[in-house]
């Protein structure tokens, strides 16, 4: 019995191509098959259907982004919004004392 090496479908390569370059393209399709959160109705139903083109399976909508994934846009945006609000009330602040 040989053992389970976790690979899932990239065990159609068979003994070609080693172990490294398996193991990175399983864990590439193990995220793209998933169902990716779409960014209009926030469920995870969003499935690609092209090289960085997502459609939506609840609203249908069609959409763009990275080659493999949806990609973490928002999120970035949330993180750069709460990373500069302070700065930005604390230079209304000196400007007042002035």
């Amino acid at each position: 019995m040989s053992k389970d090496t976790g690979l899932g479908p990239v065990k159609r390569f068979g003994v070609r191509y080693g172990a490294t370059p398996k193991h990175k393209l399983a864990e590439i399709e193990k995220e793209q098959k998933k169902p990716q959160m779409c960014p209009y109705c926030s469920k995870p139903k969003a499935y690609k259907t092209s090289f960085g083109i997502f459609e939506c399976g609840k609203c249908g909508s069609k959409f763009t982004g990275k080659a493999y994934v949806v990609g973490k846009r928002a999120k970035l945006l949330e993180d750069i919004t709460k990373l500069t609000a302070p700065e930005t009330e604390k230079k209304e602040e000196d400007s007042d004392e002035e």
